[in-house]
Order: structure tokens, then sequence, then C-alpha cells
């Protein structure tokens, strides 16, 4: 494991502190009423920056082979993904998210915003600040964890 120096940040309060906000995060009220796994999917599709093989889609959302099947099953009945031939290789499909999957997901992006909006006004300026400032680095964090196998 890499080694930071020790006055640049206290990694386990990070993680203790990530994983309180995201339990209270993934929770919170959402008009689209779908399972935490259904909106992963969706969003790891739009995020993503392209259609996802179901073998790749199954590792990123740590879900078995059959259960991701049956998930983007569900999904394409739905109107949210659609499967198509992978060009590069005829015997597999590309699982490709719609335009009604991505409203689902701006849909969610709203909804949490607008329960964050009034919790975040009772928030000092200087803890607004903090947040602000925190931004790019979480913003690279991601992109690093999104980067690993």
């Amino acid at each position: 494991m890499d080694a930071i120096p020790d006055d640049d940040l206290d990694v386990d309060a990070f993680t203790t502190a990530i994983e309180s906000f995201n339990r209270f995060y993934i929770r919170l009220p959402m008009l689209e009423k779908l399972s935490f796994t259904t909106l992963s999917v969706l969003d790891t599709l739009a995020a993503g920056g392209g259609p996802m093989r179901l073998t790749d889609l199954a590792r990123t959302e740590q879900v078995s082979q059959p259960g991701i099947t049956q998930l983007v099953t569900r999904l394409e009945r739905d109107g949210l993904v659609e499967r198509r031939p992978d060009p590069s290789d005829g015997r597999a499909v590309l699982v490709h998210i719609t335009e009604a999957g991505l409203r689902v997901g701006r849909s969610r992006h709203d909804d949490r915003t607008r329960h964050l909006l009034p919790l975040i006004a009772r928030l000092t300026t200087e803890q607004r600040q903090a947040i602000a400032h925190a931004l790019p680095a979480l913003t690279r964090l991601a992109e690093l964890g999104r980067s690993l196998p």
C-alpha cells in the first residue's frame, strides 16, 4: 500500500466521513422508486462514457453474471437500456443506456440536489468553502478509482 505523509490526510477519518455521508446520501428519497443496483447500473452506463459488455458490468457492479443478465433483461423491458451486438465480437453484446435511462439518472441527480440544498444552506460559509475546495480532489479520487482493474 502506498504511504502518504503523516501530516497530509488522516485516511481513516476520511474513510469514516465518506462512509457516513454515503449511508445518508444513498438513502435520500427519490421520485424514481428503483433499486440501488438498478440505479447503480444506469449510473455506471451513463458515467462510463459508453456501452459495456455484460461481463464487465457484472464485475463493476459486483453482481453475478446471471444476476446482471436478469437485471439487464428487466431494464431492457422497461426501456432503460438496450442490447446491441458488439461490432468487435459478433458473439458478444453491449449494453447501451437509452434516453429514458438517462432521464432516470438526471431525475435522481435533481432529487438529490433538491434534498441537499437546504442542508448545505445550514452549513457555515467556511464549511461550504471547504467542500468547494475539496471537489477537485474528490473528483480526481473518483477518476482514479474508476481506472482500477
